[in-house]
């Protein structure tokens, strides 16, 4: 039997101090309400209804009790936790992903074709002289003669030459196909140089310069009546392109979606639609010599009065290449971008585009 220590010392009316084997503690109170102090930190607070033998106890603070929880149930708890947080980097992914593409939407105007000289190509010298031997054909016959086969060649009647001479051959052929491109492109720099319209389309058919934007959706009709100019209708598409639904991470950093309000999602369904028009017209700009570039927006609206989906012109713009030169266009709001140009456009926040009429040369 082990041998307990304890005593009790009254300090003042209802305090009254214990002393133990382990520790020492501070009482509080009579027989029906009594709160203790330990000096290991633990509290107890007891309520009890005098001459009745019943009481209740609450415990807190001190030393932390063990733990007696089994493998299987701690193995739980991880893989709980482990889902958890899985789920919270998926969300964070969603969100990421969801801010890259309004992101996208925004700047499509950002990158486009590089400039094309026509007037270096039409000028450029050719790969090598006409009726002489070429560049490539030139290094597989030094190899050729270059060539000496070892003994174990000669001996089992290995000889290389015939692969060498081969490979002469195919030289001659590359040689011949660099010639006849740099005539080609020779000859089409001249013609686009002199304004010639089906140069103009041989140009964006072969350089296909919107291609990208096809990703989004888009269709395009592209046409010129005349050098300087040139006119372009393309689809928008909203309905498929512009995401309803707004992704956020709520505080505890799990998935909140929410619909788009009409301000947020006619907002960057403008702004997609101008920073396409802008980056139609760096590309034509880029590839041609052309001084305008008429483009028109064109989306499928409800039509109240009938209830049927009809396709409408929702915006349309001239660009001049003096004004489009001087944009910054890593900095530009797309939508407020198309103010520094001629252009017709009925854009409300709350209600989006409405129809309107193309621009035209006579505008």
């Amino acid at each position: 039997m082990g041998l307990n220590f304890r005593k009790s010392i009254k300090i003042a009316p209802g305090v009254r101090g214990n002393v133990g084997k382990k520790s020492t503690s501070l009482s509080f109170g009579g027989n029906g309400l009594r709160y203790s102090i330990s000096s290991t930190g633990k509290r107890r607070t007891t309520v009890g209804i005098s001459g009745s033998g019943l009481s209740y106890s609450t415990t807190s603070g001190g030393a932390k009790s063990k733990s007696y929880k089994s493998p299987a149930y701690q193995n739980r708890q991880t893989l709980r936790q482990q889902q958890i947080q899985e789920k919270k980097e998926l969300a964070r992914f969603e969100v990421e992903m969801y801010q890259n593409m309004c992101d996208v939407l925004k700047s499509i105007h950002i990158e486009a074709d590089e400039e094309v000289d026509w007037s270096y190509l039409a000028t450029c010298p050719p790969p090598f002289p006409k009726n002489e031997v070429g560049p490539n054909e030139q290094t597989a016959r030094q190899t050729l003669n270059n060539y000496k086969p070892g003994i174990f060649e000669r001996l089992f009647k290995n000889d290389k030459r015939d692969v060498l001479e081969k490979a002469v051959n195919d030289a001659r052929q590359k040689d011949a196909e660099l010639y006849e491109e740099w005539e080609k492109l020779k000859l089409l720099s001249e013609r686009v140089l002199s304004g010639d319209l089906d140069s103009y389309m041989q140009v964006i058919e072969e350089m296909d310069p919107l291609q990208d934007l096809s990703e989004f959706g888009s269709g395009f009709e592209i046409g010129c009546n005349d050098a300087s100019t040139i006119f372009v209708q393309f689809d928008v598409h909203s309905n498929s392109v512009i995401p309803i639904n707004e992704k956020t991470l709520t505080k505890a950093g799990n998935l909140s979606v929410k619909k788009l309000t009409k301000t947020k999602y006619y907002d960057l369904q403008q702004d997609y639609v101008c920073s396409c028009m802008i980056r139609i017209a760096r590309d034509l700009f880029a590839l041609l010599p052309i001084h305008t570039a008429y483009v028109h927006a064109y989306d499928e609206q409800l039509n109240t009065e009938t209830g049927h989906i009809e396709r409408y012109c929702i915006v349309s713009a001239k660009f001049d290449r003096a004004t489009f030169e001087t944009l910054n266009f890593a900095f530009i709001d797309p939508s407020d971008a198309l103010n520094n140009f001629k252009h017709n456009m009925k854009f409300r926040k709350t209600l989006g585009f409405a129809a309107i009429n193309e621009l035209t040369e006579e505008d």
